[in-house]
């Protein structure tokens, strides 16, 4: 009979696979089949299986992907071959110029067969795996010597930690980068925290993978894009076409090669794709220059569709045999080119420069400009950031600057441009007086960011109130941006509980408010009533406690009463929650206004539903059992996937072999008749109960 350890040992196998299945599912193809919820447990058992059998635990488990201790320096490592750059070019028709090299040296008149794929704008990296096992991730440092960020890559979720099947060496060369969402949310965080902001997403990208602590680079939306082989040892490719193809197979993340043979379908295809949010296969084989030609054009008419940065394409040619026999040229191969495309940045003058205030009261700069087109989207403000930010570019009113769109999504000031300054500009200072409410504005000594201590200040207030009736936290659906600045104006609202004590003859008495509008509104401010305590705590605006802080906090409290009174120390046994984030939630609920308006909103009749318990040391009796449900049942389906749940199971939208059992109620589906034809065992109501008995 297996032991205890021997089970745990093929147990954490099993989850290691499952889980590296989901995060290359959800990290790289966007394609999750499995919830988050059902994600997070099958993490939390591989965690407590790895803490009751701490010899079991390897460096390329999934458990290690949150970042260790800090490191003191990265190692530094020599490149089995060199990592060259590319020579680069801002003309397709340099593209022409190159065929045309390519042909002479190859001697041959016939068309070249290229392989075409955008330039990604990121950090370039070395991930070396030996036996299948990710042992090394190399900076491109000199081209001779990098840095081994191994540490950090193995946070990276989108990074396969071993490969099935894999040669005795494999070197894989790609792209660190970070999306323009995930960017523009990073330094939304940046803002709020009062840390200084990445220019560019490339700029993000790079300083998260070269943290000295792997947890920041943890907390970072890292993904990488594989392009190139180095060193392989035990199996030969014949092109590159071939090694993508091959990459794909390891379920090693690349752009993807479309098999496309038309061009026209191609595009129409790219294109298509991109504009309903998904991500095609954008690589591509070109045949002779007039394709890759083609390619250039097509690929920068879409490059603002692209969920990241490029900055032009690389054209290669296709055969390895052909890429030897052309050789290197300095520090650059001959068989391939980097096309870039044009820069999109334009001049122009900044008339003044506005202070903002945000929901924590910070002061924020905003430059505005003459009206002036960037990639097709006429500009006219960009922030500045901080005080900081302003005095290291030296921006004022009245200057001449260059701007451009960082990540092709926000405007910023690139430079100023100072032989054009007028004679009588002075330097900008933020003020120190709040440009609202007049309140003193101060900055705290480890911050960059200016605050207004107001808390009742009308902007704080009324930026409060935007966040909390967001969809992603109290949800309330027909008061908008506009209609809370209103109410506030009029005095209506000063709080969140106001909004509960709002009355048809309030509203109504409003501008452009009819009877349907105003009932519509009240109807979803009773409704958004009944929430979910992840919900209402997200909703209060406390700072750094996103949305996912926000689930964890309630998780491990239950209630909004226990969170209230928590200590330092509970909130630090808390997973995710560190000393900044803890403190600041201490700081927050010592706030007496704070938890009147708690009072208040529970009073008026906002409750939320009981948070499903973690599954306790006596209730297995489901566990490692995967359930579908389907049809109607006597009780709600989400007490029924709780009860699943809280008894070691998991709950899964879809039927498929690795299902259990499918729980069928009334007027059940095709997934009943699914489940007959994989045959999936099928349960009633009464023989679900008897199996919890």
């Amino acid at each position: 009979m297996p032991s205890a350890r021997e089970k745990a040992e093929k147990r954490i196998d099993t989850l290691r696979i499952q889980l590296e299945r989901a995060n290359y599912l959800y990290h790289v193809l966007d394609q999750p089949e499995i919830s988050d919820r059902e994600y997070d447990k099958l993490f939390q058992e591989l965690i407590d299986l790895e803490q009751a059998f701490p010899d079991l635990v390897i460096p390329e488990s999934p458990s290690q992907r949150v970042g260790g201790a800090p490191l003191d320096a990265f190692e530094k490592a020599s490149h089995r071959t060199p990592m060259l750059s590319l020579s680069n070019s801002y003309s397709p028709e340099d593209i022409a110029a190159f065929d045309e090299r390519i042909n002479k040296i190859l001697e041959r008149k016939g068309e070249v067969e290229y392989f075409c794929e955008p330039k990604f704008d990121g950090l370039a990296i070395e991930l070396i795996y030996e036996n299948g096992r990710l042992t090394g991730a190399l900076t491109r440092g000199d081209g001779a010597v990098g840095e081994n960020v191994i540490t950090n890559v193995r946070t990276m979720k989108s990074v396969p930690q071993r490969l099935a099947k894999a040669p005795e060496l494999l070197e894989v060369r790609g792209e660190i980068l970070m999306f323009k969402k995930d960017f523009a949310a990073l330094n939304e965080a940046q803002q709020e925290s009062g840390v200084v902001p990445f220019a560019n997403p490339r700029n993000a990208a790079a300083g998260s993978l070269r943290q000295l602590d792997p947890k920041i680079t943890a907390s970072r939306p890292l993904r990488l894009f594989a392009y190139a082989p180095g060193v392989v040892n035990g199996k030969v490719f014949a092109s590159q076409e071939q090694f993508e193809t091959y990459l794909d197979e390891l379920q090693i993340p690349t752009v993807g090669l479309s098999t496309d043979k038309d061009f026209a379908t191609f595009a129409k295809h790219v294109e298509k794709e991109l504009k309903a949010g998904k991500r095609p296969a954008l690589a591509r084989i070109c045949r002779g220059a007039d394709e890759a030609i083609e390619y250039y054009h097509f690929i920068e008419k879409i490059r603002k569709l692209l969920p990241f940065d490029i900055d032009g394409i690389v054209v290669k040619v296709n055969s390895y045999r052909l890429q030897q026999e052309l050789g290197f040229v300095a520090r650059s191969p001959r068989w391939a080119t980097a096309a870039k495309f044009n820069p999109e940045q334009a001049e122009t003058v900044i008339e003044r420069i506005d202070v903002q205030v945000g929901r924590t009261g910070a002061l924020t700069p905003v430059a505005i400009m003459a009206p002036v087109k960037v990639g097709g989207v006429t500009i006219t403000n960009a922030t500045l950031h901080n005080q900081d930010e302003i005095d290291r570019k030296d921006v004022r009113v009245g200057d001449t600057v260059v701007i451009q769109r960082a990540g092709d999504v926000i405007p910023e000031v690139v430079r100023v441009i100072t032989e054009k300054r007028p004679k009588k500009s002075v330097a900008f200072q933020i003020p120190s007086k709040c440009p609202v409410c007049g309140s003193p504005a101060t900055r705290v000594d480890d911050e960059v960011v200016t605050r207004c201590t107001n808390l009742l200040c009308p902007a704080i207030v009324k930026n409060s109130l935007i966040h909390f009736i967001g969809r992603r936290a109290m949800n309330i659906e027909g008061l908008g941006d506009r209609m809370i600045e209103t109410l506030v104006n009029e005095g209506l609202v000063k709080s969140f509980s106001d909004l509960y004590r709002l009355k048809f003859d309030d509203l109504i008495a409003l501008e452009r408010q009819g009877e349907k509008s105003v009932t519509n509104t009240l109807e979803s401010i009773e409704a958004s009533k009944k929430t979910t305590l992840p919900r209402l705590i997200f909703a209060l605006g406390i700072r750094f406690v996103g949305e996912t802080t926000a689930k964890s906090l309630a998780t491990a409290f239950g209630t909004i009463e226990k969170l209230e009174t928590a200590t330092l120390e509970d909130l630090l046994n808390v997973k995710d929650i560190g000393e900044k984030v803890g403190e600041s939630v201490v700081k927050a609920f010592s706030n007496k206004q704070l938890r009147k308006e708690i009072a208040d909103l529970q009073k008026l009749g906002v409750h939320y539903e009981a948070v499903a318990k973690k599954t306790s040391a006596g209730s297995t009796k489901l566990e490692g059992k995967k359930f579908v449900i389907t049809g109607t049942l006597p009780v709600p389906r989400d007490d029924v996937k709780d009860m699943i749940e809280a008894n070691g199971g998991a709950v899964s939208g879809s039927v498929s072999k690795k299902t259990d059992y499918v729980l069928a109620g009334e007027e059940a589906g095709s997934k009943l008749d699914k489940a007959s034809e994989l045959g999936v065992a099928i349960l009633d109501w009464d023989a679900f109960q008897a199996l919890l008995k």
